[in-house]
């Protein structure tokens, strides 16, 4: 069967921009996030949202997820909550992906580790990044409060403990040439590891 890819990293470690890079060696790129958000149009799941959080995020009958935002990202334990909720269901559809999908794939997610996901995995990629160049990223980005950003990276799992998960280190504290040389480097390890695998 094919590989299977996790790309993880603490928020704005640019894991994203890693996967991507993935794609041009013909991987296909599943993004936990993006799945995680269809999963709020599911009857089942917007009912156990809005049982555990309240109408109060609701904007005309839907999900808000800014209003959810603003609750989870406050508040390490609400965040707790949430995941235990849609973690499970993300989990099953990316699964599913995989099923269908019948080429190299790469796993895009923060917490895949947190949410004991690596049995989906056969090889973790996590990325590396600064603390000083992270804060400065992801507050250019102008989505989070400086004070939003340090609970989402509270709520995870500290970046020298996901580094000890890795099978392959991404260092994203340079220039994206840099990265790219570094994923040119990890696929062609895979590469050689299953060639060496076939002729066993």
């Amino acid at each position: 069967r094919n590989m299977i890819l996790g790309i993880t990293g603490s928020f704005g470690s640019g894991k994203t921009t890693v996967a991507q890079i993935f794609r041009k060696y013909g991987y296909k790129i599943i993004n936990a996030e993006k799945i995680g958000h269809q999963q709020y149009d599911k009857t089942s799941i917007k009912d156990k949202v809005i049982k555990k959080f309240g109408k109060k995020i609701l904007t005309n009958g839907k999900i808000d997820r800014n209003k959810l935002k603003k609750i989870v990202f406050y508040n390490k334990k609400e965040l707790k909550k949430l995941n235990k909720i849609m973690w499970p269901e993300i989990i099953r559809e990316i699964k599913s992906i995989i099923k269908k999908s019948g080429k190299k794939v790469v796993i895009d997610a923060a917490i895949l580790i947190e949410a004991k996901a690596l049995s989906l995995v056969d090889k973790l990629v996590v990325a590396k990044i600064d603390k000083k160049i992270q804060m400065k990223r992801l507050i250019k980005k102008g989505k989070y409060t400086k004070q939003e950003i340090k609970n989402i990276l509270s709520s995870q799992l500290p970046q020298n403990k996901k580094l000890k998960y890795a099978d392959y280190v991404i260092d994203n504290r340079k220039s994206i040439k840099h990265t790219e040389e570094q994923v040119k480097r990890v696929v062609r390890a895979l590469a050689s590891r299953q060639t060496s695998k076939k002729n066993q």
